[in-house]
């Protein structure tokens, strides 16, 4: 057997949130280059619409379907117009994800915790739940959960959002031995700071950005294509005896 063939995902139908811009629509793409059905998702539909014209125009498969993944009606809305359009579920990836705030938990109010672990944990664990029943019909799938680093060491300022990432991670096993006799695999990718509008805070802070670059094996600031690859990995065949992982990409920043 060729072991490459072992990427392909012919006839797999994928959903993937926060898939509009950055490591989400990276990801999206790398499946549907390997010739998954993708759902592009995010809260805005003429985001993800024009995320999936651009796909079908480059020749792959995609449907743009809006969903607030802190909105549980909307979820279920998704998978079921998933289902709807290409018959079932095979991948869900989990990339959407809140941080209202940034700073000392003391100063963090219910309403933005409320928010994070809605966005963060809730959400994910619903989207999989009501993807279930078709990945088990269908004779298994992957659930890949976009955690973090912060939720394996928390980082300055960003304390409920780790413990968000932390939650999700243990979700993630959670997933994965309870649905494993089903043959669904559930895995997590942890990754470290990536050049994102999501981590802009981040990256345009110098004394973070330094600190950041002394701590890493490797002094370079990831892009969002550098997730993809991984993604495809825990989405494909080619890694079909892995289920339960919390997998770094951190340019060794938690070593």
């Amino acid at each position: 057997m060729e072991i490459s063939e072992k990427f392909r995902l012919d006839g797999k139908v994928a959903i993937v949130t926060g898939a509009s811009k950055g490591i989400g629509k990276f990801m999206a793409m790398a499946l549907a280059q390997q010739g998954a059905q993708v759902v592009v998702s995010s809260r805005k539909l003429d985001a993800v619409s024009s995320v999936a014209e651009e796909f079908n125009s480059a020749g792959l498969k995609a449907l743009g379907i809006a969903c607030h993944m802190g909105d549980d009606t909307q979820i279920k809305a998704l998978v079921d117009a998933t289902i709807a359009e290409f018959g079932g579920v095979d991948i869900i990836v989990n990339n959407a994800a809140a941080n209202p705030v940034f700073g000392p938990v003391q100063e963090a109010g219910d309403d933005a915790f409320d928010k994070i672990m809605d966005v963060n944990v809730k959400g994910p664990l619903n989207l999989a739940k009501y993807a279930y029943d078709s990945m088990k019909s269908r004779g298994g799938g992957s659930v890949i959960n976009i955690s973090s680093i912060e939720g394996i060491t928390p980082g300055q300022g960003l304390g409920l959002y780790s413990v968000s990432k932390a939650a999700l991670i243990q979700l993630t096993k959670v997933l994965a031995r309870e649905w494993g006799p089903d043959n669904i695999r559930a895995n997590a990718i942890c990754p470290g700071l990536i050049e994102t509008k999501f981590s802009e805070a981040l990256t345009s802070n110098e004394k973070i950005l330094k600190m950041v670059m002394m701590k890493q094996a490797l002094p370079m600031l990831a892009q969002p294509e550098d997730i993809a690859g991984l993604s495809l990995f825990l989405a494909s065949d080619a890694s079909k005896f892995i289920t339960g992982a919390a997998i770094t990409a951190d340019g060794g920043f938690t070593i």
